[in-house]
């Protein structure tokens, strides 16, 4: 009887084919690399946006803006530098129904290497670039999405996550003009990449074997991957209504960011040994974010601002979690994320130059978030243990200039000479995330049943030049 075209007749053939297509059913289980990319998204990038819960994209009126509303860099004089890092620390609990409880963190009691932003923005025509005083550019890097996570290697669900990184940077020109003098329109490119100054480098998570395949029980195991990406993001800020001095009283914002798509090339480790390439995709979701502020109060003295912003992340597009691995085989992992929503309440309160500090303005923040969960029981893993969360949040930030000094030591302006600041500022948040406690069940690995009880604490820092 003729064999079917393409069918091996040799034993140890079909022995290695049915081998791999073991392993890949127990990966499909243990650890798809892409599972790595749930509802991660950081928001606070900048510690004055932090300490309003990122309810910020309406007033934009720092070099964070290149983050948060490039549109609204038209607001802003000279060239602006701002520099921050986001220290964040916690700890995750789980407990099935057994009764086995274990605890987890960041790897640390705090995250290492923190999520960083540079941001620099420039009106050209105080640089002496055109006539055209509405027109700004901006360069802002950052991390959009990221985890750090460790659990017990001895842990109950050990075979699906003992550690995960996925630490994406974000590298972001902007450009941003009036067309009206009511309306700024911010235009982008996102170029998402790793870079092992930011971390690992790579998507990478870490399980343990559980044996088989002749690979011993209990063997460390690793997926990796690592790509680069281009998006865009596209932004206005439209001011219906100005105090006598011009300032805005209203001011409504909107970004969109664009999806894109990392395709992860990488391998599959067993105990530090290759043990084939892998691919695998992960979708950057689309964003869409808006936002209003209004001043009750604005005038030479102080400002008072409060805002209401709405988020949605798309995370719908990633709807499954397909690995391949380089014989050619492909596994194919459900994941079904669902799109969420965020909505951030922020204010400020301003002081202008107060008597007793005249050269200084003094601001006071505070915020709250509510944020919906993405990753569905079913293809829940605790590399990110992902729920609904709380967020509240306060800050208090200092802008020094004219015959100020910064720290009493460094002269904050006074000078007309190129490259000399005009003023330096200094921003502080802390922010506390509290999730609602999340009962896993019906997951595809039954390991990973159980409550899980998570808690963060942010700190954000960023220090602010104005040439």
């Amino acid at each position: 009887m003729d064999r079917p075209r393409g069918e091996r007749s040799d034993r140890h053939g079909a022995g290695r084919a049915g081998t791999w297509i073991l392993l890949l059913a127990l990966l499909s289980i243990a650890a798809p690399l892409p599972a790595l990319a749930g509802s991660f998204r950081i928001y606070d990038h900048g510690a004055s946006a932090a300490g309003q819960a990122a309810a910020f994209t309406a007033q934009a009126d720092d070099p964070s803006a290149g983050y948060y509303n490039p549109a609204g860099m038209t607001q802003l004089r000279g060239v602006q530098l701002s520099a921050g890092a986001t220290l964040m620390s916690g700890q995750f609990s789980f407990q099935n129904a057994a009764g086995t409880q274990i605890q987890g963190d960041l790897r640390g009691s705090v995250a290492l290497p923190p999520p960083s932003n540079l941001y620099l923005t420039a009106n050209l025509k105080d640089l002496g670039i055109g006539s055209y005083d509405s027109l700004a550019v901006g360069l802002a890097v950052f991390n959009p999405f990221g985890t750090l996570t460790r659990w017990s290697d001895g842990g109950p669900f050990a075979t699906a996550t003992t550690k995960a990184a996925f630490e994406l940077l974000d590298i972001r020109p902007s450009l941003a003009f009036r067309p009206h003098p009511d309306l700024a329109i911010g235009l982008g490119a996102d170029i998402y990449t790793f870079s092992g100054v930011f971390g690992e480098g790579q998507v990478e998570r870490q399980f343990r074997w559980a044996g088989g395949l002749g690979i011993p029980a209990g063997t460390p195991m690793e997926l990796n991957g690592r790509d680069t990406a281009a998006g865009f993001n596209a932004s206005l800020l439209y001011t219906p209504l100005r105090n006598e001095d011009g300032l805005p009283l209203v001011n409504i914002g909107l970004i969109y960011r664009s999806q894109a798509t990392l395709h992860l090339d990488g391998q599959l480790m067993a105990g530090g040994s290759r043990v084939a390439d892998a691919r695998s995709t992960f979708v950057v979701p689309q964003v869409f974010t808006g936002g209003i502020a209004i001043w009750p109060v604005r005038n030479k003295e102080r400002e008072w601002k409060l805002e209401l912003d709405v988020d949605y992340t798309g995370w719908k597009s990633v709807r499954n979690s397909n690995a391949s691995l380089s014989n050619g085989l492909t596994i194919a992992t459900p994941a079904n994320w669902s799109s969420g929503y965020t909505v951030m309440i922020g204010t400020e309160h301003k002081w202008l130059k107060p008597a007793a500090l005249p050269d200084w303005d003094i601001a006071l923040r505070g915020g709250y978030w509510h944020s919906q969960k993405a990753i569905p029981d079913q293809t829940f893993n605790p590399a990110i243990p992902d729920g609904d969360n709380h967020a509240i949040s306060t800050g208090i930030g200092f802008m020094c200039r004219g015959n100020g000094r910064f720290f009493g030591v460094i002269p904050c302006g006074g000078s007309d000479k190129a490259l000399r600041p005009k003023g330096l500022g200094i921003d502080l948040a802390y922010q506390a995330i509290l999730y609602e406690d999340r009962t896993i069940v019906g997951n595809v690995n039954p390991t990973v049943n159980g409550t899980y009880r998570s808690t963060l604490h942010v700190g954000a820092v960023n220090l602010r030049v104005i040439f």
